[in-house]
């Protein structure tokens, strides 16, 4: 009898998983098909839940209704993709996060920000001029910064870029075990993986395989609180997923690739040197896969000075 109670719990946990998983699916969904239609029913097809219980159920789960989640996402992903790929036309992008026209995602576009489409992507540039010429790189003291920081000033001479050792690479398509850590970037995804990430890659002997940390929202875009942050392990193909983890796959294809070794302060300049210098005058844009940071089996981490090493990775096409 004295068991019972905990097969309940382990019961329960069970349960869990599985409905978290379910909805993460969702998720996932939504961010890779953001150019067709996400209708209700197509979305409770995807977690294997009713219609008619399932925007009950995801309002109760994220907070916010289904329908404005979608449009939050169309309108974020716009928001990064006006920057990142400046050379590409407004409407090839409000296209490509499912607006039908120009008009009515500037419409969408303007009420979210309080700038038009153009006028956004202006500004971005106008303030990436106005830091690279006053040389004011902006770094922070967290550990994992976004990698779209539309407000770090980072210096984009000529010189900084030639230095960039960047290799373009082809990765195949990975299946990665996961933790999901939703809130502020930074300290608090330091924390993570220190109490929540590291003791379960013990328990089910994950350090011996890559591992990949991926930041999926901007916060300068994204309310801090809601940016998602994924910690994980490759898995072989049909391994079973480990403890309370979820599962998902990295698209392979073609990346471009920079080899980063310092302290954590220092990967947030990085990775907006990646993006801002190096990348438009590639003649490469980042496409919808997401960025991440790989941290290969050997990689080192150096407890005494904070120093490690990893390969920032963001998916790249050409323009």
């Amino acid at each position: 009898m004295s068991q019972l109670p905990t097969r309940k719990n382990a019961q329960a946990s069970q349960h869990q998983s599985h409905y978290q998983a379910r909805m993460h699916r969702v998720l996932e969904h939504i961010d890779r098909h953001l150019d067709q239609p996400l209708d209700l029913e197509a979305l409770a097809g995807v977690a294997h839940f009713s219609p008619y219980h399932f925007h009950r159920l995801f309002a109760a789960w994220m907070g916010e209704r289904l329908g404005d989640y979608v449009r939050r996402r169309r309108l974020e992903a716009a928001a990064f993709r006006l920057f990142a790929q400046a050379g590409t036309p407004v409407l090839e992008i409000a296209l490509s996060v499912g607006f039908g026209s120009a008009e009515a995602f500037t419409r969408a576009f303007k009420d979210r920000f309080a700038y038009t489409p153009a006028a956004w992507r202006q500004y971005q540039i106008d303030l990436q001029r106005a830091n690279s010429k006053n040389n004011q790189v902006v770094s922070n003291n967290d550990q994992v910064q976004s990698y779209a920081s539309f407000h770090n000033g980072v210096s984009s001479s000529l010189k900084q870029v030639a230095s960039m050792d960047v290799k373009l690479i082809h990765r195949e398509p990975v299946n990665i075990a996961y933790l999901r850590h939703i809130g502020p970037y930074g300290a608090d995804v330091g924390r993570f993986w220190a109490e929540v990430v590291s003791p379960w890659m013990a328990t089910h002997n994950l350090f011996t395989r890559a591992r990949y940390g991926i930041s999926h929202d901007d916060p300068s875009i994204t309310d801090p609180a809601l940016c998602r942050y994924d910690a994980g392990a490759e898995l072989p193909e049909n391994a079973p997923v480990p403890g309370n983890a979820l599962l998902t796959s990295i698209p392979g294809g073609e990346y471009a690739s920079l080899h980063f070794e310092g302290r954590s302060a220092e990967i947030g300049e990085t990775w907006a040197a990646l993006l801002r210098d190096w990348l438009p005058a590639s003649g490469y844009q980042i496409d919808a896969r997401p960025c991440f940071e790989y941290y290969s089996p050997d990689a080192c981490f150096d407890p005494e000075t904070g120093i490690f090493d990893c390969d920032i990775c963001i998916p790249v096409i050409p323009l």
